[in-house]
């Protein structure tokens, strides 16, 4: 059972996740931080450090919730290329989907934080080479059960499709242009396509 301190922590998280996804580690002022949780400035330093520590742990919650979307939706696959296109799916769906307003919270915090929050760029860091690992581990899974050639260069594939879906996200969200995201998502698809065994 989680103490009266482990709840109010996770409810200042949760609360200001939003708005740190929104306005950035700069952007947001302590008086947003009041303002999102009701909460006085002792209460919130009671249980962080700083403005940066709520921020760090706020990246970790939007990252989370944006993998475990990605994680429920190819729960449904059995193949490596089933889940590979719930990927794209996902994200062809991401663009209207309210939780995901403010955009991806890794380009988010890796455009902001790059040279100037070391903490949360290592953050951003970690979690991109985590998802590439997760992309590797499906392409090897479908390269052993045959679904996928041999010779299919696994990091160059699960880095095109990471940079195509986080470029796709960035300019959608800058042009409020939907087709931004839905042809790189079918570009995608069809390099998918492409790989699959005769």
């Amino acid at each position: 059972m989680s103490t009266k301190a482990e709840r109010t922590k996770a409810f200042i998280i949760e609360k200001t996740s939003p708005v740190f996804n929104q306005k950035g580690v700069v952007g947001t002022s302590l008086s947003d931080i009041t303002e999102a949780t009701g909460l006085t400035k002792g209460a919130i330093y009671g249980n962080f450090a700083d403005k940066e520590e709520v921020a760090l742990a706020a990246f970790e919650y939007n990252v989370d919730k944006v993998f475990s979307g990605l994680a429920e939706a190819m729960s449904h696959e059995v193949t490596a290329v089933g889940k590979l296109k719930a990927v794209t799916g996902f994200y062809r769906e991401y663009f209207t989907a309210d939780k995901y307003k403010y955009g991806c919270p890794m380009a988010n915090t890796a455009t902001e934080c790059d040279d100037t929050h070391p903490a949360l760029q290592a953050k951003v860091k970690g979690r991109y080479f985590k998802w590439r690992k997760g992309i590797e581990m499906i392409l090897n899974e479908g390269i052993a059960n045959g679904e996928f050639k041999h010779d299919l260069d696994v990091k160059a594939f699960a880095n095109l499709m990471i940079v195509t879906i986080q470029g796709s996200i960035v300019v959608s969200k800058a042009t409020a242009d939907e087709s931004f995201v839905a042809a790189p998502m079918d570009f995608l698809d069809s390099v998918i396509e492409s790989y699959k065994q005769d």
